[in-house]
């Protein structure tokens, strides 16, 4: 990261300045990406393909287990690595990025952090080398930002629990092995009416619905889950019987690592776009120079370039402090609203330095821009992010 991370952070104790495993890590991921990335991501785009055998190999080199513990067989590093993992994934393919973010700190992070020791050494190990891909499912047709109001239920029986409905938007929701997924076991409106279930790929009643047809992200696949009268023993709800009701708290925990794991991927698609821009400027050339040498261009540049770096700062600031095992709401919810708005803006600026250009599917801005939008919308909305922010500003959090 440039000096400007390492300045501003001086106040805080923060130290940005990227350790050996993050420059060692960014250069693995830059030499994976190429080769068996960039080469595809197109292909998978248009053809709406999900590309489950690259993910064995990411979990091979440690990338789908990145903050997991080494006996649970992942990699054991930091968020600053998760980060750096998603956003140079990211840089080359968004979906590939959102996907890789899915696993890490939704379905695999649900696990890691409120599963019982059972449960983590069964579907850790799994999950971290890639051997099993996880989804994660709390949204709902109706109740997207309003999860309170949830309708897929489990009812208590002999053994277990029955769940019947529809979970939608869900990443890996068709080819995910695993399914952790949040439901009503209570009243509607009690937050302490929701409980988080494992559910294994092949369960009787655990379905595959409709796959989105998407304007962007179109090789990470997002599908409907549904349950039509499915089992599930009491050993799968999350962190054992005594946790029945929590899952609306575990959600909003998870939630706020997957802020920052948005906040990583608009960072990884702006970067990319950014980086693409001043190549391109740097060799087109109009009116006998280089376009990079007019001002209207070199300007969108600089103001790109300075998005980013804030960005990436509010993207390490929440990071540090989800190392630092420190409340993090307001700074993850920062870095997410800020970095998605950015990767919006920076891929629309670059889509214009590209003129026509931008405008084909020969150059991977125009497809910067279709991903990037996802950003301001997936795991809360801007708006979602402006509400917790005023929140924690009611509170005197800031």
């Amino acid at each position: 990261m440039s000096s400007i991370a390492t300045d501003a952070s001086v106040h805080t104790g923060m130290n940005f300045d990227y350790s050996e495993n993050q420059i060692m890590i960014t250069q693995t991921i830059k030499d994976f990406a190429e080769k068996e990335i960039r080469p595809h991501f197109m292909k998978w785009d248009e053809e709406q393909i999900f590309p489950r055998d690259l993910f064995y190999k990411m979990g091979e080199l440690g990338f789908l287990g990145v903050y997991i513990p080494e006996k649970y067989s992942g990699s054991g590093l930091s968020y600053f690595e998760y980060v750096t993992v998603v956003s140079e994934i990211s840089k080359v393919c968004g979906s590939i990025g959102l996907s890789t973010a899915a696993h890490n700190s939704l379905c695999t992070g649900h696990i890691y952090y409120h599963g019982t020791e059972e449960q983590k050494k069964k579907y850790l190990p799994k999950l971290a080398t890639g051997e099993w891909i996880g989804a994660w499912a709390l949204t709902e047709a109706n109740t997207g930002s309003d999860a309170m109001r949830m309708k897929v239920t489990a009812k208590k029986v002999d053994g277990g629990w029955v769940l019947n409905g529809n979970k939608n938007w869900i990443t890996h929701g068709a080819t995910g092995d695993v399914v952790v997924a949040i439901v009503r076991t209570g009243e509607l409106l009690d937050t302490k009416g929701m409980t988080a279930f494992i559910i294994e790929r092949g369960t009787k009643g655990l379905k595959a619905g409709k796959k989105e047809n998407k304007l962007g992200m179109r090789a990470s696949e997002t599908a409907e889950v549904v349950f039509e009268d499915c089992f599930v023993p009491d050993e799968n709800v999350v962190g054992g019987e005594a946790k029945v009701g929590t899952g609306f708290q575990q959600a909003m925990q998870i939630l706020d690592g997957g802020r920052i794991s948005i906040a990583a991927l608009g960072l990884g698609i702006a970067k990319g776009a950014y980086e693409a821009s001043v190549k391109y400027a740097k060799e087109r050339e109009q009116f006998g120079q280089p376009i990079a040498n007019f001002q209207a261009i070199a300007f969108k540049l600089a103001d790109m370039a300075t998005k980013i770096e804030a960005g990436e700062l509010l993207t390490m600031q929440a990071a540090y402090l989800k190392n630092e095992h420190k409340k993090m709401t307001k700074e993850s919810a920062f870095a997410k609203y800020y970095t998605s708005e950015v990767a919006v803006q920076v891929s629309t600026d670059a889509v214009q330095i590209f003129g026509g250009y931008g405008y084909t599917k020969d150059f991977p801005v125009e497809k910067f821009y279709r991903d990037s939008k996802l950003c301001t919308i997936g795991e809360g909305t801007s708006e979602i992010q402006k509400l917790v922010i005023s929140r924690e500003i009611m509170k005197g959090n800031i």
